[in-house]
């Protein structure tokens, strides 16, 4: 019997290839992370475009949250249930005039909880002295008040800053308050002086602060209604202002002007002051449609940024990358290892960008006084943002890098 020998097909190899050990969470971050220390200028100037597109964003929507915040509590604590009423044009083109007795009429409207009035005080300026020429009035009017303007256009806070207002014995004597941009421009900030108006000389007994409500009474000089008229004032009311239950406010804008002038209703322009502030909303966010879109850009900038840098590592690191080929690392480790460098790299200037947008946010509340609040989707869309154009700007160079052949790596210098 003959024994036949194997042949050299069936027979199993001599030295059996090995199996390719799996790169670990912590290996894979080890290599990954050896290039930027290797580099650490040029990891952080890399770093740096995507920092600034993630720092725009995140502050940018930032400051649009802590702004619609502010805005929303100040627009909830001076009310929404204020109305405002003023002459417009008659049909003959010319301004109309609202009756006197405008104010009492619209007490009557049922729901009205106060109403209030101005009017102005025609050719009368306010000045500092009366060495400075009538032309030159630094836009403040002089306007005549009812003695509940205050309770009226007020809110729940105190809308003066120092002094008092008018009352029902200064309001028939040369006394005077000043609205926060009059008293700015006259050059006041406390009570107590002088200024010269119609010819004659009256005191500051307050002075106002700010009220977004009624933008007109902070360039204002008012005058109690009784000594007006001393100075040509006619009684007839220029603005009407009126606060209702919130609940009557769409009925009461219904009737208020055929209440205030029941003949000429038409002429009669009635607002919401609270919408003015509802709408900066609006003016801003497309505002900040555009700093995003700038800070898209940026983004863009710093990925390109990195995939740039990226490449040029491959090619400066071929022999690193035939060496580890050489030694048994697969084209998919390869990969792995410059896609998370990339990364990484991305990751490290996202969060920069992260804690620097979120410092100008905060630092943009405490500067205004309103409620620091931080959108999440800002926080968690940077941080996403960053890692994901990482990937992208990394993804060309790690599949180069893996593409090399091992000899051709190691025989370049």
């Amino acid at each position: 019997m003959t024994l036949l020998a194997p042949s050299r097909a069936d027979a199993p190899p001599a030295h059996p290839l090995p199996v390719p050990a799996r790169l670990s969470t912590v290996d894979l971050a080890r290599v990954g992370l050896g290039g930027l220390r290797g580099r650490p200028l040029r990891a952080a100037l890399s770093a740096l475009g995507i920092a600034i597109g993630i720092a725009a964003l995140v502050a940018v929507l930032g400051i649009s949250t802590v702004s619609r915040a502010g805005l929303l509590k100040q627009v909830e604590a001076l009310g929404t249930n204020l109305l405002t009423a003023a002459p417009g044009q008659s049909l003959q083109g010319d301004n109309a005039t609202l009756p006197k007795d405008a104010v009492g009429m619209v007490r009557q409207i049922p729901g009205v909880e106060s109403v209030s009035a101005v009017g102005t005080v025609p050719d009368a300026t306010v000045r500092r002295t009366d060495r400075i020429p009538v032309a030159e009035t630094g836009g403040i009017g002089v306007q005549a008040a009812r003695l509940d303007l205050l309770r009226t256009i007020g809110g729940t806070g105190d809308p003066l800053a120092s002094g008092v207002f008018l009352n029902a014995a200064t309001a028939r004597y040369p006394s005077v308050v000043l609205g926060s941009v009059a008293a700015r421009r006259l050059g006041f900030d406390r009570p107590g002086e002088q200024v010269y108006t119609a010819g004659r000389w009256v005191t500051v007994i307050g002075i106002l602060k700010p009220l977004p409500l009624a933008p007109e009474i902070d360039r204002s000089a008012l005058l109690g209604w009784e000594y007006a008229a001393q100075l040509g004032f006619d009684g007839h009311p220029t603005r009407i202002y009126e606060r209702s239950k919130d609940a009557v406010v769409e009925e009461v804008w219904q009737v208020l002007a055929a209440t205030v002038s029941p003949e000429h209703p038409q002429e009669v322009r009635v607002s919401r002051p609270s919408d003015a502030l509802t709408a900066q909303l609006a003016a801003k966010s497309a505002f900040n449609g555009l700093l995003l879109g700038l800070g898209g850009v940026a983004l863009l900038v710093g990925g390109v940024g990195i995939a740039n840098i990226m490449v040029i590592s491959v090619l400066e690191r071929r022999q690193e990358i035939g060496l580890r080929r050489a030694l048994g690392a697969t084209r998919r480790q390869i990969r792995t290892q410059f896609l998370t460098e990339a990364v990484a790299l991305s990751l490290l200037g996202g969060l920069l960008g992260l804690v620097i947008g979120v410092g100008i946010t905060l630092g943009y509340a405490l500067h205004r006084g309103w409620p620091l609040v931080l959108p999440v989707e800002a926080v968690a869309g940077g941080v996403g943002a960053a890692a994901l154009i990482g990937a992208v700007a990394g993804l060309y160079p790690a599949r180069r890098a893996a593409r090399l052949p091992p000899t051709e790596a190691l025989a370049s210098s």
